[in-house]
């Protein structure tokens, strides 16, 4: 299940990443203002990356921690797309996967295709 996509601003790429809050009922912070999240990128390689709620009004949650090199690890601009899935598995409870997107040309038609690892 696609928890969210986001094309990426200036701040994703060079500070942290913010999503839409509503994407917060997929999370288990259990009584913290962070949870680390472990997820599998399209290279199989498994992340540890750091959600944190800001404190305010909104609690509108940020990727921290292990984000910046997911960006770097994937050579990742503004203007390319991020996608966040979960999958429920009743033995191993949820997985999540990240993919990145860049936005190609093909056949004259505009497509998302999926980017691969720099290093």
């Amino acid at each position: 299940m696609q928890i969210f996509s986001k094309v990426l601003r200036d701040t994703d790429v060079h500070v942290r990443f913010s999503f839409p809050t509503h994407c917060l009922e997929h999370l288990d912070f259990a009584g913290n203002n962070y949870v680390d999240l472990y997820v599998k990128d399209s290279c199989g390689e498994l992340r540890v990356i750091r959600c944190l709620k800001r404190n305010g009004v909104y609690d509108k949650p940020v990727l921290s921690m292990g984000w910046l090199k997911f960006v770097a690890d994937y050579g990742l601009r503004v203007g390319d797309k991020v996608v966040l899935h979960r999958e429920d598995d009743q033995n191993l409870g949820s997985q999540f996967m990240i993919e990145a997107k860049r936005r190609i040309m093909l056949l004259g038609e505009e497509a998302w295709g999926d980017v691969t690892r720099a290093n």
